[in-house]
């Protein structure tokens, strides 16, 4: 598994003290673009584990696999090579060398993703890709719906960021033109074995807050002696 090619290069300095903030809860509250914002405030890296299921999405679909199927989706799981920059500035997904940022933010990836990441061989999979990531970055701010509860369950800080129903709607509207009220329910609805409050998390509800206000909260529940740490 592969991260941004200047990872690697940095010292362990330069990349953090290994403050994990796992970002959690469902689609449309605002995790990307929040959790870049306070990677970015507290100069850690990013990781958004859901790239990681729509880039294997995006793979099976584009060789005609039939994503409904947990027994082929299962058995293609491994094949595809998935790799991830963590830079929140700039970052980017590449299946097989490809990059597939794009791609993957499709109305035919979104329609088919949840079916596959409920494949327990994709789980395991990619779970154990980004608890390497996350070992390995020295200090990173990582968003998805069970990063807190599965992926990262130590974590330092843990946030789960909600918002009421028709903001998130309007949220993923504007994301994505084809996205609709009745699309976000189906997603939340699928979603829901993958998706959990961990019971330390602190709850940020960011229906009425701008997205310098969200990233203020998450950054304001990073301890200080962490934060000087770096």
């Amino acid at each position: 598994m592969k991260t941004s090619a200047g990872l690697a290069e940095e010292s362990e300095t330069d990349r953090g003290s290994g403050l994990v903030v796992a970002v959690d809860g469902p689609s449309g509250a605002g995790k990307s673009s929040a959790s870049r914002g306070a990677a970015r405030a507290l100069g850690l890296r990013y990781l958004d584990t859901g790239s990681m299921y729509r880039a294997l999405t995006w793979w099976l679909l584009d060789h005609g696999a039939d994503t409904t199927d947990p027994e082929v989706v299962a058995r293609l799981a491994a094949e595809p090579v998935i790799e991830v920059g963590t830079d929140p500035a700039a970052p980017w997904t590449r299946v097989d060398g490809t990059d597939v940022s794009e791609a993957i933010r499709t109305r035919e990836v979104t329609d088919a993703v949840s079916a596959v990441a409920a494949v327990p061989q994709v789980r395991a999979r990619l779970i154990a890709m980004q608890r390497e990531i996350i070992a390995s970055a020295g200090g990173i701010v990582a968003e998805g719906r069970d990063i807190g509860t599965v992926v990262a369950p130590d974590a330092q800080v843990k946030v789960f960021l909600t918002a009421d129903g028709a903001a998130r709607a309007s949220r993923r509207a504007a994301e994505a033109s084809w996205s609709t009220r009745a699309d976000q329910d189906r997603r939340d609805r699928m979603d829901a074995a993958q998706s959990g409050k961990a019971a330390d998390a602190v709850e940020v509800d960011s229906t009425g807050l701008d997205l310098d206000g969200v990233v203020g909260v998450i950054v304001g529940l990073v301890p200080k002696s962490l934060q000087k740490s770096r």
